[in-house]
């Protein structure tokens, strides 16, 4: 059990997605392969369900705008800090996140845990290493994040690519 929900990509965005993706291009679904053909991504984070890539699905890479569809649903207006980035989705419509516990939780992996504001302005951020008792390192460093009363999110992110993969918000 975890202190904090790990939030993955809402379901009606996902159905846009799987159409249109955030920066305006159509999605290409796949299979997943151990080759690597046509792109090597078996064991990378779904987005959609918060699991790794398993060899045989159809999925697709697509690009993703958390903040500025958080925004939406908020009023916020996050200027400058929109971005879009790279995410892996089930090509087709999925059940969702199956477990419990922070998801993509490999000890040692690097994160940055970006801090938002109602807004949608970051408010600050801090690196993240991911220790071996994963569920009490992620809970400390969401509280440390929350304990600021400006912070109305979190956005974790891979540090090597920088691609979003899970968001928190204020309990």
């Amino acid at each position: 059990m975890t202190t904090y929900t790990p939030l993955p990509i809402p379901p009606a965005a996902l159905a846009e997605l799987r159409g249109t993706d955030d920066s305006g291009r159509p999605a290409r679904p796949y299979t997943a392969r151990e080759d690597g053909v046509p792109l090597d991504c078996v064991g990378s984070p779904l987005r959609c369900c918060l699991r790794p890539i398993e060899a045989g699905e159809r999925i697709a890479l697509v690009s993703y705008a958390p903040l500025r569809r958080w925004a939406r649903t908020t009023g916020a207006a996050p200027g400058a800090y929109d971005e879009a980035g790279p995410v892996f989705v089930h090509a087709e419509e999925c059940p969702g996140p199956r477990g419990e516990g922070y998801p993509f939780a490999r000890p040692g992996a690097l994160r940055t845990l970006r801090r938002y504001d109602s807004a949608g302005h970051i408010v600050g951020g801090r690196l993240f290493e991911i220790p071996e008792e994963a569920g009490p390192g992620f809970d400390k460093a969401l509280g440390e994040a929350f304990a600021d009363p400006r912070v109305a999110l979190v956005h974790i992110r891979a540090v090597e690519y920088g691609c979003f993969h899970f968001e928190v918000r204020r309990p």
